[in-house]
């Protein structure tokens, strides 16, 4: 509890209004952009809920940090302490047969998190929680979200764009790759993934990043903790440095990575991806008499 409070008095919270009415809510690692739609009555209440409910995410999840950063296994069902963990350790667990933690989820699942509280008892047209890149969002009847896609978290720039409306099933956004907020065990540039949510987003777009990966003298690779001493990746190797490829290479890595995603596909964990690396790029997508998601 001495490190949770130590954590805690060195993150404090703070909050802010950001140009087109939107809230800025920021606590260690934690920086979200926010935006509701709707009648000012109601955007102000949800803007209102949000604050409340990101006081109680830290916390929260410092409570449960031990068991988040361990592996998951198939058999983990124990209670968490916040419904934050909570969404982590779901959206993680069909990967458990692979070397996952519950972290790989958390920039997912604490924007769901805050969405969700942003819509209890509210009437909104639409609404977005954005935390890095990572997005969980409300579509009202009729409307349409459109997300910027990145192709490389190297040098971050909008490289595409996906339509979703209303229709669709897809509610969370996120990605992942080599260079990005989080260590990768991959060489992918950017993935992104499309899903029911942000948190399930966010564990794929971990898990297809990785599969983007190949043996070449080119890529450089340290231990985790050499990185981030508190990583949950410990000693596992991570992709530090990607050198000049051959096309060969470029091909094999993405085929793997797209293997990845079309079993998530199959499975119906996620509703598209976009696996980027070294100017090329494969998109897959969820078309099984659903909504189809215009990609560009």
């Amino acid at each position: 509890m001495k490190h949770a409070d130590a954590l805690l008095a060195k993150w404090q919270a703070s909050s802010a209004w950001l140009p087109s009415g939107r809230l800025h809510l920021q606590q260690g690692p934690i920086d979200l952009v926010i935006r509701a739609e709707g009648s000012e009555t109601e955007t102000q209440a949800a803007y209102r809920q949000a604050a409340e409910s990101f006081d109680e995410i830290l916390p929260g999840l410092i409570r449960d940090l031990k068991r988040l950063r361990a592996p998951l296994t198939s058999k983990e069902n124990s209670a968490w302490s916040s419904p934050t963990a909570e969404r982590m350790h779901r959206a993680c667990r069909p990967h458990a047969a692979l070397w996952i933690t519950p972290m790989a989820a958390v920039a997912g699942a604490v924007a769901d998190t805050i969405l969700a509280a942003m819509r209890e008892g509210r009437r909104l047209e639409r609404a977005y929680v954005n935390n890095g890149g990572d997005i969980a969002f409300h579509i009202g009847e009729g409307r349409s979200f459109k997300v910027g896609l990145v192709t490389s978290l190297q040098s971050p720039g909008v490289g595409g764009r996906t339509e979703i409306p209303h229709e669709s099933p897809v509610r969370g956004v996120a990605t992942s790759g080599f260079d990005g907020r989080s260590l990768s065990r991959g060489i992918a540039d950017a993935v992104t993934v499309l899903a029911r949510d942000a948190a399930t987003a966010d564990a794929a777009a971990t898990m297809i990043a990785n599969a983007v990966d190949a043996d070449h003298p080119a890529i450089l690779r340290r231990p985790a903790e050499e990185l981030q001493a508190d990583s949950d990746l410990g000693r596992s190797p991570v992709t530090v440095a990607v050198g000049k490829l051959p096309a060969k290479v470029i091909e094999a890595a993405l085929n793997s990575g797209a293997a990845t995603a079309e079993g998530m596909l199959r499975g119906n964990l996620i509703e598209g991806a976009n696996l980027a690396l070294r100017n090329r790029r494969v998109t897959l997508q969820n078309a099984k008499g659903k909504v189809v998601t215009r990609w560009n």
